[in-house]
């Protein structure tokens, strides 16, 4: 399996947005250990490598910036969607009633338009992580390190 990076430079949305005119906001739970932030803001600089528009962190709990000030990062970005991205596994209490109820977005929906910056800005909040082959894949590798 092919795990490396999709260019998405030059992609648009089904909607016929440029993916260089999409916000990515990568969404931890936050803790008070440090490793926690660092790993998250890892994970961004590494989808920051593969997508062409604007990506930024932001934290539930604990770490800062929040969501509210994860999405005024995106000010002055001139992007006409931002899509959240919550790095868990499943849906849960987080997914389905905190975080969109931090990014401001009907709950049901999962989206909503806000003003960031002075302008009219489309939330989108992703669905967690979930059953993939690449996390079936990134499971296996990791049993096979326990082992070592």
């Amino acid at each position: 399996m092919n795990l490396s990076p999709l260019n998405t430079g030059f992609v648009k949305s089904n909607t016929g947005v440029s993916m260089k005119d999409v916000g990515i906001l990568v969404l931890g739970h936050g803790s008070s250990l440090p490793y926690n932030r660092e790993l998250v803001e890892l994970l961004a600089q590494m989808i920051s490598k593969s997508h062409s528009g604007p990506v930024r962190t932001a934290y539930l709990n604990m770490n800062q910036p929040d969501i509210p000030e994860g999405l005024g990062s995106f000010a002055g970005t001139k992007v006409k969607k931002i899509v959240a991205l919550p790095l868990f596994l499943a849906h849960g209490v987080h997914t389905r009633q905190d975080i969109p109820k931090e990014l401001g977005v009907d709950l049901q929906r999962r989206r909503g338009m806000l003003k960031i910056g002075g302008e009219e800005v489309e939330v989108i909040c992703a669905e967690p992580l979930g059953v993939d082959e690449c996390i079936a894949a990134l499971a296996c590798r990791r049993a096979e390190e326990a082992l070592r």
